[in-house]
């Protein structure tokens, strides 16, 4: 499904460059459910947002079946991260000035999903995260807990074919992450492609493949 070849990413500060990302050679086959690991600062999410196009890279290339990313403009890298990818981010990332409705809502938005589907979705999704009553509120009166289950649910609704995941559960109580984790499962085992990064052990026993990363290098795959 997607492929890095040689990745490097770094920063120039005061005469001296700085790694996020060394060398980092990664393939991710389709239906694979991929947990990354290390410690902080090694360069999990910086991975994490190099796979969602979010970020760029400095050297290397990027496939993404069997598209260079590393040739593409933003357009068309935005296009493929819309019709694709999933993100649930660790900060939430919702929109302050929409409902809980709305920030679910909008991934199919993008893909203009007629708005009779787009309330069966949103509906579905609702339910499915046990947050029918807080659809009409907004982001600033939801818990942590309550603003990722959103944040999920919405990185959901479009149906991505590759989900990413930065510390899904790190905002939850263990009941909700243990439900999360169970979620993921279920998608991977339809077919969903997950790479997720995390601090847990036991969220990370999900995958079918661990791989530690540390000072920006990938420095064992189990």
């Amino acid at each position: 499904m997607l492929e890095l070849k040689n990745i490097f990413k770094w920063v120039n500060s005061g005469g001296n460059r700085f790694y996020m990302l060394k060398d980092v050679n990664l393939k991710v086959e389709k239906g694979a459910f991929i947990s990354v690991m290390g410690p902080s600062g090694s360069g999990k999410s910086t991975l994490l947002n190099v796979l969602g196009m979010i970020d760029t890279f400095d050297e290397g290339e990027y496939y993404f079946n069997g598209e260079p990313i590393h040739q593409l403009k933003g357009k068309m890298r935005s296009h493929l991260f819309k019709e694709n990818i999933g993100f649930v981010f660790q900060a939430y990332h919702l929109i302050d000035e929409l409902t809980v409705y709305e920030n679910i809502e909008t991934p199919l938005l993008y893909k203009k999903f007629k708005s009779s589907e787009r309330k069966a979705l949103v509906s579905d999704m609702l339910d499915r995260f046990n947050i029918v009553g807080k659809k009409d509120l907004f982001p600033a009166q939801l818990s942590g807990g309550q603003q990722q289950l959103v944040g999920v649910a919405r990185a959901l609704i479009g149906n991505p074919k590759l989900l990413l995941a930065d510390e899904p559960t790190g905002n939850l109580n263990s009941k909700q992450g243990e439900e999360i984790m169970e979620i993921f499962k279920q998608l991977n085992q339809e077919g969903v492609t997950i790479v997720q990064v995390t601090h847990s052990e036991k969220n990370a026993d999900y995958g079918t493949q661990i791989i530690e990363l540390l000072d920006g290098r990938i420095i064992n795959r189990k």
